[in-house]
């Protein structure tokens, strides 16, 4: 029936972000790897009309005429706009699939860890009216366990920390199940929105949500480097109201972020006191995975290191390991099933 099935229509693994929507598909790999965005125009008629979705629709973030208004419709790693996260899967998948299939692809999708039932259900009824079929859920560090090669079945302690655009979810799993979770709501997002604050601030400069991700790239750290790089932003001037040009240092950006940095280092902290003492020892010695795209602030691991005592290590490809493990899921579902979420 497997065979069957996969000859009428090509399974998928989704992960759906607050920033970015991924998709895995069986066989394939990797297929699709979008930001989570909706451009929607308001002014024809009484009805919500799509103009863009993706990448089209991240690239008009800030820069939309009167009437069309790019969205985030996931945030903080739950559904905030249903219908547009509809219209995106269905766009996604087709992408991927096609327009014409015979059998809807099953999926696996991943989702934040202690989410509501009624949250669940979003997801899954989302999906559904996204041209997905049987639709399964599997909670994202488990996902991201499993894509950074972790040995989630075996009885030892892993943990693993989950950095994404809107949530930081921590877990630590053994014989296939989640011993202990917890999730802040700190994330990339916070930190684009801690650097908009501090520009507006120190410098009375309103810069967009694109500059301030680039800033973070370009100078974000959380621990000081041998060498402070500069750059120079663009804005408009928020008592003049005209365009000026900044320079800014990766200093003032490292204590900017320090705040949400912090947050993020106290939860491990939290995590690692209420973890089983059995488990505890093992993380020790297998030490601690960051995944995501959090994980790619530079020093972020060497501080986490410093401040737990634990060894830290990044993940082979943080930035896709919850769909990649969400895909081998997939590949193996009989084999797997326990770690789906009921």
């Amino acid at each position: 029936m497997t065979n069957f099935r996969s000859w009428l229509s090509n399974d998928i693994a989704i992960d759906l972000g607050t920033s970015n929507t991924l998709v895995f598909l069986r066989g394939r790999g990797i297929a699709l790897n979008e930001p989570s965005v909706v451009a929607v125009d308001s002014q024809v008629g009484k009805k919500r009309v799509v103009k863009a979705v993706g990448r089209e629709a991240k690239d008009m973030l800030g820069r939309t005429p009167h009437g069309v208004q790019a969205i985030r419709p996931i945030q903080k790693g739950v559904i905030a706009d249903f219908d547009a996260v509809a219209v995106m899967l269905r766009s996604y998948i087709e992408r991927v699939q096609g327009r014409f299939v015979l059998m809807k692809p099953r999926a696996v999708i991943g989702v934040p860890v202690g989410i509501t039932e009624v949250e669940k259900r979003a997801v899954k009824e989302a999906a559904e009216s996204g041209s997905a079929g049987e639709v399964f859920l599997i909670e994202e560090p488990m996902a991201a366990a499993i894509g950074a090669g972790m040995p989630i079945t075996e009885p030892s302690g892993n943990m693993i920390v989950d950095i994404g655009g809107g949530t930081t979810e921590i877990a630590v799993i053994s014989l296939g199940g989640i011993v202990y979770s917890h999730c802040i709501r700190t994330g990339g997002d916070v930190l684009d929105d801690t650097i908009i604050n501090h520009v507006k601030k120190t410098h009375s400069l309103l810069i967009g949500e694109r500059t301030a991700e680039l800033i973070k790239i370009r100078l974000g750290s959380a621990l000081p480097d041998e060498k402070e790089d500069t750059m120079e932003i663009r804005g408009r001037d928020f008592i003049a109201g005209i365009p000026r040009v900044v320079s800014i240092t990766s200093t003032e950006i490292r204590k900017a972020i320090s705040e949400p940095v912090r947050n993020i280092i106290e939860a491990v902290r939290l995590s690692l006191e209420r973890t089983p003492p059995e488990l505890a020892s093992d993380i020790v010695d297998r030490g601690i995975v960051l995944s995501g795209g959090g994980a790619l602030l530079r020093n972020l691991d060497a501080l986490i290191r410093k401040e737990t005592g634990v060894p830290v290590f990044i993940a082979n490809d943080p930035l896709c390991g919850t769909v990649i493990g969400a895909g081998q899921v997939l590949e193996k579902i009989d084999l797997l099933s326990q770690v789906l979420s009921s």
